[in-house]
């Protein structure tokens, strides 16, 4: 199983999510592969932000080695489930992804239903708090995803 999140410009949001997600897979003997995009090339081969990368570092969860890169045609075909953290980012996806692909596409917040929140918002041009905010609601999500992951897992076999 191979996962890409996607934000715009990948030093935010979606860095946050490929983090996460890789840290708490350790333990759980699936075999998944995470990485993160943009829909955007702002700010390509630059690390996450250094706010999300402190906010990540203070719950134990490392970003180091992550470098944003841009969506390509490929991710389509080489990734499973494809999960943006807007709704605009995910209109934006599916304007460029084949029509056999757009069963890869959803929301993240989609595995947190009981967040109350659809999309995960940018942090960018605001303070702490929202790095906090977006590591809060990533980890809820991707504990959804997690036990996903694992209800399939099972029910394959």
């Amino acid at each position: 199983m191979r996962i890409l999140f996607v934000c715009m410009g990948n030093i935010c949001r979606s860095p946050t999510a490929e983090g996460v997600v890789r840290h708490l897979l350790v333990d759980t003997g699936l075999k998944v592969d995470v990485d993160s995009a943009g829909t955007h090339g702002y700010h390509t081969n630059h690390p996450p932000d250094r706010r999300a990368t402190e906010a990540a570092k203070s719950r134990g969860i490392d970003l180091t080695g992550i470098r944003a890169r841009r969506v390509v045609a490929g991710d389509f075909d080489s990734f499973d489930l494809i999960l943006a953290m807007d709704q605009d980012n995910l209109m934006h996806l599916e304007e460029i992804c084949p029509t056999e692909y757009h069963d890869k596409l959803a929301l993240f917040m989609s595995y947190a239903p009981d967040s109350g929140m659809e999309e995960v918002p940018d942090p960018y041009y605001g303070g702490r708090n929202g790095f906090e905010r977006v590591l809060d609601l990533v980890e809820d999500a991707a504990t959804g995803l997690i036990e996903d992951l694992r209800r399939r897992a099972i029910s394959e076999g």
